[in-house]
């Protein structure tokens, strides 16, 4: 997949009988790496990264100078974006809202804060909802998200939740930043990403959980080719390859 756009009229936009595989957890388990490798061992198969979305209306809503309380106001903004996704590994990854490159603006860590906030808002939430069901498409999907499993494709045939230590993700995240030529700590990285996952597992509106029929996979000290060959046996437990 190059490119995947929510055009609502796009074909079985939001037909039950279109398979998603539902990849959910904090940030910085790992849900864009094995996401983007199910994109590829799954030709043809679109992907949907809904975090993304959230960092997206936050950053149209800074854009347009709307207070982050303005829930109705910003609620607005989720039809009217044209989103796409381009690229099938982090290095080549392309958000382009509106026909331009966001992708640095929405990967920032204040972005994700931003976001974070937002996403608790319920009519925010409810905005943003049929945006990512229009994602789904022949031959299937692949949605990496918080809610995915529980909420947004309570049907996904299958669903995975990843998870790892506070520490092991701050330690990824720095890693990351500092080949992107951006200076951060730990010990900051570690607090932001432990009041991040306070407020998502604690919100009364979809709160971060696995769903009660998902496969759980710790992460924590695992090599990013150990992780991929467990959702391998599950891509055959499941019959999906």
């Amino acid at each position: 997949m190059s490119s995947i756009s929510a055009d609502p009229s796009a074909a079985a936009g939001g037909s039950s009988t279109v398979p998603v595989i539902a990849v959910d957890g904090p940030s910085g388990v790992g849900k864009g790496l094995v996401t983007r490798w199910l994109a590829q061992r799954l030709p043809g198969w679109h992907r949907l990264d809904s975090g993304a979305l959230y960092r997206i209306l936050a950053l149209a809503a800074q854009r347009r100078h709307l207070d982050v309380r303005a829930a109705a106001a910003i609620a607005r903004l989720a039809p009217a974006l044209d989103i796409r996704f381009e690229g099938h590994t982090e290095d080549d990854e392309r958000i382009v809202v509106d026909g331009q490159d966001w992708t640095h603006e929405v990967r920032k860590e204040s972005t994700g804060a931003l976001a974070s906030v937002i996403a608790a808002v319920p009519e925010v939430r409810a905005a943003l909802l049929q945006r990512q069901r229009d994602f789904r498409r022949r031959p299937g999907l692949i949605a990496d998200g918080r809610d995915m499993g529980t909420v947004v494709f309570p049907d996904a045939v299958l669903k995975i939740f990843m998870d790892a230590s506070a520490e092991e993700r701050a330690r990824r995240r720095l890693k990351q930043l500092s080949a992107k030529g951006i200076q951060a700590t730990l010990a900051p990285l570690c607090e932001e990403i432990r009041a991040r996952d306070e407020r998502d597992r604690n919100r009364p509106i979809a709160p971060l959980k696995p769903a009660d029929d998902a496969e759980v996979i710790d992460t924590t000290g695992l090599a990013p080719e150990a992780v991929k060959a467990r959702v391998e046996a599950l891509l055959q437990r499941y019959r999906l390859v």
